[in-house]
């Protein structure tokens, strides 16, 4: 990316996992393994039989998903897309199914593409999902949740931040029925592999933006708790808001959410009442 190739490629094989073929794959495995016993167990493993409402079917190609050594196979039967690739001096990135080539203009991009899928199809007898398949520029390209932007940089791709707040938004849902500690904990189990996945993302000043809306979410959650005007009175008069204060907010007749971002709510809650209850920054871990 920083020498001018911003240009993606991006290749999705359809149904993948589903499509492979088992005897074009047990005769790429018997290139290098010697052992017959190690084969068939391999082939037993392809052919095992499919539950399908409650039904055992006969596996006649594909590998089973979510199989552990599914990934591999994956990678022994794309080996030669990354060996043509290589050969034909492309610049790619491959994980599993996924497939970024990168080029310098979207007229090399759709020569690229072309011939690929031309590979794909005859050589390896797999299909382009022609729907997911596509190319543009990096900035509007995802690859494992990430997006490429302009010298190289990383960034959190916009849908992993869409699925990111939707998680949040259903762990601070107000009629969980849950203590705010529980639902704290949850939140910070949930974000800590989120923001250890995305680590090496620059994405700094939208998780602080993200944490204000999950602190005021959090508020929301808090003060409906209380249920009661006496009880979210008492509530913030707890936290060190003063009385008339206190019961202004209390006898409002604004709705939760609203009632979340008054400067009573906000002072009594503030981040270092929340780093108190136990709420983690959304911070990413520095690499």
């Amino acid at each position: 990316m920083a020498e001018g190739y911003s240009v993606v490629v991006d290749l999705d094989p359809e149904k993948f996992f589903d499509r492979v073929r088992h005897d074009r794959l047990m005769a790429r495995l018997a290139r290098d393994i010697g052992d017959k016993r190690v084969l068939r167990l391999i082939r037993r493993f392809l052919t095992a039989g499919l539950m399908k409402d409650g039904v055992c079917r006969r596996r006649e190609e594909g590998t089973p998903q979510g199989g552990p050594l599914s990934p591999l196979l994956a990678n022994v039967v794309l080996d030669e897309l990354d060996k043509e690739l290589e050969r034909r001096g492309h610049r790619f990135c491959r994980y599993a199914d996924d497939c970024n080539i990168y080029v310098r203009s979207r007229k090399a991009g759709e020569r690229v593409m072309e011939g690929i899928r031309r590979f794909i199809e005859r050589k390896l007898r797999l299909k382009v999902n022609e729907t997911k398949s596509r190319v543009a520029p990096s900035g509007e390209c995802k690859f494992l949740g990430y997006t490429i932007g302009e010298g190289g940089q990383l960034l959190v791709a916009a849908k992993s931040k869409e699925r990111m707040k939707a998680k949040l938004k259903a762990l601070t849902k107000r009629n969980r029925g849950r203590a705010l500690g529980e639902v704290i904990g949850e939140v910070n189990r949930f974000a800590a592999g989120w923001l250890e996945y995305f680590r090496l993302a620059a994405a700094k000043s939208w998780l602080a933006e993200t944490e204000g809306w999950l602190r005021r979410r959090l508020r929301c959650y808090r003060l409906r708790q209380c249920k009661r005007r006496i009880g979210v009175a008492r509530f913030l008069m707890g936290c060190g808001c003063r009385e008339d204060r206190a019961w202004m907010l209390a006898m409002s007749r604004k709705g939760w959410y609203r009632k979340s971002v008054t400067p009573q709510a906000s002072s009594a809650m503030d981040t270092a009442w929340f780093r108190l209850q136990g709420l983690k920054p959304l911070a990413l871990p520095t690499v």
